[in-house]
């Protein structure tokens, strides 16, 4: 009896139990916020100042699937612009890298259900090891390989990230509260 519990702990929680299991998908306590409604207006009028810019650029180059990912970056940069994955490099870097790869992989490989589930695979292992994780860019990615967007859709993402970097930077700092970026690198 004591010899199995080592042997089991040895092996770690693998395999749980079916208790274990169903019990781990009923989660935590409610999480509950304490909503800053001045906070939350300032971070609604950051998005609605950055996306009008950005789709201006997006729609006249030829580019408004551009506008997804990017839109789920602004919520990040702004709404929780302290947050690790809403730094400059995470941004910039996370949709540059992801939309590059993606669209070698589409070159290479074509587009199949099999390249795109390989292409997120990829994508979040080159975020990780380049510590540029951005979970928006991983949109970025499957947006470029679905719609075939071609290699111009690169620098869209890159220019639409900078602007969104850009205007943050301005508009974030404005309010004593809020300070944008917390670290660059």
């Amino acid at each position: 009896m004591n010899i199995e519990k080592v042997r089991r702990a040895e092996v770690g929680s693998f395999p749980i139990g079916f208790g274990t299991y169903i019990k781990k998908m009923r989660g935590e306590a409610k999480y509950k916020t304490n909503l800053n409604y001045v906070d939350l207006m300032i971070s609604a009028i950051g998005c609605l100042i950055a996306m009008s810019l950005i789709s201006i650029l997006a729609i006249s180059i030829g580019y408004p699937m551009a506008l997804g990912p990017i839109g789920a970056s602004c919520l990040l940069i702004f709404g929780a612009h302290n947050g690790p994955f809403s730094q400059p490099r995470q941004i910039i870097g996370g949709h540059f890298l992801a939309t590059f790869a993606s669209l070698t992989i589409w070159e290479l490989f074509g587009r199949s259900f099999l390249t795109i589930g390989i292409t997120l695979a990829i994508v979040i292992i080159l975020m990780v090891i380049t510590n540029t994780i951005h979970p928006p860019a991983a949109a970025s990615a499957i947006v470029a390989i679905n719609s075939g967007a071609g290699w111009g859709f690169i620098p869209c993402m890159v220019v639409s990230s900078l602007l969104l970097v850009l205007i943050s930077l301005f508009y974030n700092n404005l309010f004593q509260s809020r300070q944008y970026p917390k670290h660059w690198i």
